[in-house]
């Protein structure tokens, strides 16, 4: 093995037999049928890479990807249909929540049964317990059975043990978002600590903020095949592609290299590729979205385009991307008014704007006219997930009216190298001038 790499993965792939009935996967184990009763899946096929030592990689991807997969056939938890993996230096792992744990056992009996399966004596764990439970920080809950544990403690502690047993090799599969925010921060100081004492870290996130800030590359999967890797911000822009089917076949075959043009169209014109108007086809809708009002104005489409041109529900902070609304007329309307708005997952309105505060007067439309309305701008939200909706509403007379409203229409990610405080960034500048 080269010795400049912790982990070496090798043409490894990982098929499953899915079977419709499990009768026939009894009859196929006993050996009782010559019938082939199954599908093949493959989860992965034909993946390699490496990871080096002193490396924070992460790997990223869309769901069913096979991510977990991978970690748990590189921490032993399961064996490569083909394919091997060579690993250099001591692994402590974080793959699911309590993995490991005795729900029986109190805390500090669970610290003992880890620390005993990843090759601890007693007397190096009786070293290590103080520093265990000061990063747990769980209290008197340490000695009673974890099965009473909330969320919260369980990773606390779980966290805790693998962070501090001090492993060359840390895996970490999505462990930390039921973490709050100030445990998690303890955490990621605890990997700057583990970065620059040379160690390797190797982590799966759907945060895409936290493989930007600190990992050194990214690993992009999709359909168990590796598709890209090297600097996150280029692993993000592919996996934004991946998020709304824009991947073209060569990126999706296990090619690794430069991502392909996908969907794209110009950020001035509606595109030709989308038919009579079908954006919205790339996006997952929320299906408790509200949808309402007397439709005389209906939105029948929607988009939101990154500065490449590409459709996409995951933007970066401070990049242009704008958003586009198709409306139709189903009466004579004069002067509809069309918006949109920007909510935190807890229904907070933090921003927006319509075409009457822009003073854009869309005029008068008659039934079946079309119009297509187009909102540029720059994200200066801070990295996380907001809710996007839409509406057109009038007035008739000095009576307001809803015409159309869909509201949390789509879940759209925000991902941040650097957060500041509260909502909105102020792009600030900061200077510091010697004083004599």
């Amino acid at each position: 093995m080269n010795k400049d790499y912790a982990i070496i993965v090798d043409d490894v792939s990982k098929l499953y037999k899915l079977y419709t009935h499990p009768r026939d996967r009894l009859k196929d184990s006993l050996g009782l049928t010559r019938r082939k009763n199954y599908r093949e899946h493959y989860a992965l096929h034909n993946v390699t890479f490496g990871v080096k030592k002193g490396e924070c990689v992460g790997i990223i991807g869309t769901n069913g990807a096979g991510k977990s997969t991978i970690l748990k056939i590189i921490t032993g938890v399961l064996s490569p249909t083909e394919g091997n993996v060579e690993i250099d230096g001591r692994i402590s792992a974080l793959l699911e929540l309590g993995a490991g744990f005795n729900m029986e056992y109190t805390g500090v009996e669970n610290i003992y049964l880890n620390g005993t399966m990843i090759g601890f004596s007693k007397q190096e764990i009786d070293e290590r317990l103080d520093d265990i439970l000061e990063f747990a920080d769980i209290g008197e809950f340490v000695n009673q059975p974890v099965k009473t544990y909330s969320s919260g403690m369980f990773v606390r502690l779980a966290f805790a043990v693998a962070i501090n047993i001090d492993p060359e090799i840390l895996i970490v599969d999505e462990a930390l978002s039921v973490g709050d925010a100030f445990f998690q921060a303890k955490c990621y100081k605890k990997f700057e600590e583990f970065k620059e004492a040379g160690k390797t870290i190797l982590f799966v996130s759907h945060d895409l903020s936290t493989i930007q800030r600190y990992c050194d590359r990214a690993i992009l999967l999709n359909k168990g095949h590796v598709i890209g890797e090297g600097l996150p911000s280029e692993m993000i822009d592919m996996y934004k592609r991946a998020l709304v089917g824009q991947l073209d076949d060569e990126d999706t075959s296990g090619e690794t290299g430069e991502a392909g043009g996908g969907s794209t169209f110009d950020n001035n014109s509606a595109p030709e590729s989308a038919g009579q108007g079908n954006w919205k086809s790339n996006y997952a809708i929320n299906p408790d979205l509200q949808d309402y009002g007397d439709k005389k104005i209906e939105i029948i489409d929607f988009a939101v385009i990154d500065n490449n041109g590409n459709y996409t529900d995951t933007l970066l902070k401070k990049e242009d991307f704008i958003l586009k609304v198709k409306i139709r007329a189903n009466d004579t309307v004069d002067m509809p008014i069309v918006s949109y708005t920007l909510k935190t997952l807890k229904g907070v309105d933090i921003t927006g704007t319509n075409t009457m505060f822009e003073k854009m007067n869309i005029g008068r439309l008659n039934p079946g006219d079309e119009r297509v309305i187009t909102f540029k701008q720059n994200m200066s939200l801070q990295g996380g997930q907001y809710l996007l909706s839409f509406g057109s509403t009038r007035y008739e007379g000095d009576e307001f009216c809803v015409s159309h409203r869909l509201y949390d229409v789509i879940n759209l990610s925000v991902v941040s190298q650097q957060n500041t405080v509260g909502f909105y960034d102020m792009d600030s500048e900061v200077t510091i001038n010697n004083v004599k």
